[in-house]
């Protein structure tokens, strides 16, 4: 065990890292690439203002996830997690809830290494099935989606939300003080948003839900932790 933990720690986190930050590096430059294609290949250009205009409006609906979304699910996905998921896509949807049942199935403790392994492997497969799912979507998914009746069709827009409520049940049943927390943060600012005490933010307040709902879980949870009234 002392040198698997030694291999871990001194050849498999470094490794992962390294080629971790080339392939994220290499595909945020590949981001660009149909861009550069449309631009300077076909002569489409919108102009610097509207690439600036468009640019910045994404920014200011987006940035906040830069940064809550690698600190949220960092304790779930591990190191090779995150690089993987990042770069895949699909990180909240599809890449954390497979890394949290690869986990509970294996019965591994996550933010351990064994956690970490479980959850690269997790995310692994996860990848390879949803390339192989949706290719074959992409194929036949107008074709099915076209037989389908009308209310199964706009069900499937309640996946996500389902999918987010399994997982919070999934982690407060191992930890209800965590889950009764982060349910009271999260309404009580929905509640706030909707009744417009969210208004003096700029744009949508959706991101000062997120943040305080999930900083304000961490916090929480940390004094609960300090205070003796949460085991780790």
């Amino acid at each position: 065990m002392e040198n698997n933990q030694n291999r871990y720690e001194t050849d498999y986190i470094p490794y992962i890292v390294r080629w971790g930050r080339i392939t994220n590096l290499l595909g945020v430059a590949l981001c660009f690439l149909p861009a550069l294609i449309l631009t300077f290949g076909f002569g489409f250009n919108p102009g610097l203002t509207a690439i600036v205009t468009g640019s910045l409006a994404q920014v200011s609906g987006s940035c906040i996830f830069w940064f809550v979304e690698p600190i949220s699910y960092f304790p779930v996905l591990g190191i090779p997690g995150t690089y993987m998921s990042f770069l895949a896509g699909n990180g909240s949807s599809l890449r954390l809830p497979c890394s949290a049942a690869a986990q509970d199935s294996a019965g591994v403790v996550q933010g351990t290494e064994q956690g970490t392994i479980i959850s690269t492997i997790g995310i692994a497969v996860s990848i390879f099935v949803n390339v192989a799912l949706l290719s074959l979507g992409v194929i036949l998914g107008t074709s099915v989606l076209s037989q389908l009746p009308a209310q199964v069709v706009s069900a499937l827009s309640l996946i996500l939300p389902a999918l987010f409520g399994a997982m919070l049940a999934q982690f407060a049943v191992a930890q209800p003080k965590i889950g009764a927390t982060a349910i009271v943060l999260a309404l009580a600012m929905t509640w706030l948003s909707k009744n417009g005490f969210l208004a003096i933010f700029p744009g949508q307040p959706t991101y000062v839900i997120i943040i305080v709902a999930v900083f304000g879980t961490i916090g929480v949870s940390k004094l609960l932790f300090d205070k003796g009234m949460l085991k780790a």
